[in-house]
């Protein structure tokens, strides 16, 4: 995964939109799946959001600032976007 980012408008407090950076994150997970990678994604994370990605979709540190998301995790977001 190369680039994620929410539209202004999308952005703290005040956002029109729940859950989109994490339905994104879902569908990249699906398509790797779908594509015989077992549902793995790696990305590069802004420093300040690792823990959150942690937290949030179940990504795993794996140094600098790159972070994956293994097939378990991978699993559990498809299924909560994907039913």
């Amino acid at each position: 995964m190369h680039l994620l980012e929410s539209a202004p408008f999308n952005v703290g407090a005040g956002k029109a939109y729940l859950g989109v950076p994490a339905n994104l994150v879902a569908f990249a997970c699906h398509l790797s799946l779908e594509l015989g990678f077992e549902g793995n994604i790696a990305f590069v994370a802004k420093s300040q959001l690792i823990n959150h990605y942690k937290d949030s979709l179940g990504a795993v540190f794996i140094g600098g600032q790159r972070m994956i998301i293994f097939p378990d995790a991978a699993l559990k977001l498809i299924e909560k976007y994907f039913r």
